[in-house]
């Protein structure tokens, strides 16, 4: 189950504004590098169509779906309040048909053999 946790204000590339939906998952068990055990959610933004108003009164709606981790183009990330910089090859984001997902991230048959 997925919840609108916020919204947030965007700029396109041509310069107009809109606004993505700040999108969370359910609560979840990680592991550490160092080997602790912590709770964390998924998040991810989606852009919207709506107007301010309307994404305010979003917030806290819950529909189905999961939020997760898709392979993209490598790029690098500043992990916040550090000045640790890693690069990345996947993002986070809302998957409402998990079956999507799997297809896209199985090899094809003929590449295997």
């Amino acid at each position: 189950m997925i919840v609108v946790k916020n919204y947030l204000k965007r700029k396109s590339k041509k310069g107009g504004e809109f606004f993505v939906l700040v999108l969370s998952g359910g609560i979840e068990p990680v592991r550490s590098a160092e080997g602790q055990l912590y709770f964390t959610s998924r998040t991810c933004t989606v852009a919207a169509s709506f107007d301010e108003n309307m994404c305010k009164d979003l917030i806290g709606t819950k529909f189905p779906g999961s939020i997760e981790k898709v392979p993209c183009e490598p790029y690098s990330y500043t992990i916040p309040n550090t000045d640790k910089v890693v690069e990345l090859s996947y993002k986070w984001d809302y998957v409402d048909n998990p079956e999507e997902v799997m297809r896209e991230q199985l090899l094809d048959s003929e590449v295997v053999h």
